[in-house]
């Protein structure tokens, strides 16, 4: 099975993490000055390299010549570290969507205590903590306030003001970012030169629409567009005309639901124009739905009917954008990427 790009070309240290220069570089100072802190927490949205980072970071403590900024990627730590690598029994990574609750938090809280099997430091990674519930946050508070010293706990979320605020306080705070037009490009550049494929320069631009910013959505179009087209030796732009098509006949079928004035048929129509609108990278028709969908359920129609009206004319708008930019990009590879954000 092939594996996904976005996992072929996870960084394995802070070097390598693109786009990111902020949250990277001033933990590869910390890290090269040995001023370790006891908790961290990494919030930004979804594809931006969080959990990669807490891994990294995992990685560059339990180094042999660690803690390192560059880890050697010799030692047993790092090569069980490494992106596709088995794991270390050191390196604990906690789901709190699934494991979130007050008996998962006092069960991470007893395991934390002991000391590391056969690295320098045991690394808690908690991904998507704002999951995590009150009870557990409390559970967990008194271990982050005053942990042991060979203890380490990552926080990575993409809603960081939901996370506990006495947690919070106790933790050196990192946001990540969605990645600019340029930079992006230069990562799918970078990928596509190491798959060997072809792409013509107006592709680029509307990939990095579709991917909205994140790196992992990014690549995951690309990915998609690669092993789903025989484009021969180019990838056509025709490819992402027809892959960007989904918003303007999602638009026409609200409409036609709007006009028969058939809630569920609004319903079904609005929830199919919001996936769309995120698979494109169309974040405010995308929030226009949720609001339809949320006005319906609680029975307000006055509130609804005016979030259609909203929705309708952003969907024109955005529509006759998506036109323009794949007439602009066919004519001249250029794309000005805040027009398409802009619906």
């Amino acid at each position: 099975m092939a594996l996904a790009l976005y996992r072929k070309y996870r960084p394995a240290s802070f070097a390598q993490v693109v786009g990111q220069d902020h949250v990277t570089e001033p933990l590869r100072t910390a890290l090269a000055a040995g001023r370790i802190n006891h908790a961290y927490l990494f919030s930004g949205p979804r594809g931006c390299g969080k959990t990669s980072s807490a891994r990294i970071l995992a990685r560059s403590l339990n180094c042999a010549q660690g803690p390192t900024p560059d880890p050697c990627g010799a030692c047993p730590s790092c090569v069980a570290l490494a992106p596709e690598g088995p794991g270390s029994i050191d390196v604990v990574e906690l789901d709190a969507a699934s494991h979130g609750g007050v008996d998962d938090a006092r069960d991470l809280r007893d395991r934390a205590f002991y000391a590391p099997a056969e690295s320098r430091y045991r690394v808690f990674i908690i991904d998507e903590a704002h999951m995590v519930t009150t009870q557990g946050f409390n559970a967990l508070l008194k271990i982050v306030e005053e942990p042991p010293e060979h203890l380490v706990f990552v926080f990575a979320t993409t809603e960081p003001e939901k996370v506990l605020a006495t947690i919070r306080s106790r933790t050196h705070h990192y946001p990540f970012r969605l990645l600019p037009p340029s930079t992006m490009r230069g990562l799918l550049e970078q990928v596509c030169a190491g798959e060997g494929v072809t792409i013509e320069p107006a592709v680029y631009p509307l990939v990095i629409l579709a991917g909205g910013g994140s790196a992992r959505d990014s690549l995951s179009v690309l990915d998609q567009l690669t092993k789903g087209f025989d484009g021969g030796d180019e990838l056509a732009l025709q490819m992402l005309r027809t892959y960007l098509s989904e918003l303007p006949g999602r638009r026409l079928r609200l409409q036609t639901a709007v006009r028969q004035a058939a809630p569920r048929r609004i319903v079904v129509a609005a929830d199919g124009l919001r996936a769309a609108s995120l698979t494109i990278g169309a974040m405010g028709i995308a929030r226009v739905c949720g609001a339809v969908l949320d006005s319906v359920s609680a029975g307000n129609p006055d509130a609804g009917q005016a979030a259609l009206v909203q929705l309708l004319d952003a969907c024109q708008r955005a529509t006759e954008q998506l036109s323009a930019i794949v007439a602009r990009a066919a004519s001249t590879g250029q794309h000005p990427l805040h027009a398409g954000q802009a619906a």
